[in-house]
């Protein structure tokens, strides 16, 4: 299967999925079922994540 269809099908597959009552109510539902504790750890790892980036990016570009 080339990489053409293969993406084709997932792409058919997620709007298919958009389309589902239970995940549309899910959506709808998701800000209210975020808690500020999950938020704040949410937020944490965004931060952990930015900062291993910032160090990897410093490890793989030369110095001047």
């Amino acid at each position: 299967m080339s990489a053409i269809r293969a993406a084709i099908g997932i792409a058919s597959l997620a709007v298919a999925a958009s389309r589902h009552p239970a995940v549309r109510a899910t959506l709808r539902a998701a800000p209210l079922l975020v808690t500020p504790k999950m938020r704040a750890a949410a937020a944490d790892a965004t931060l952990e994540a930015a900062f291993r980036a910032g160090v990897l990016a410093r490890k793989i570009t030369r110095r001047p």
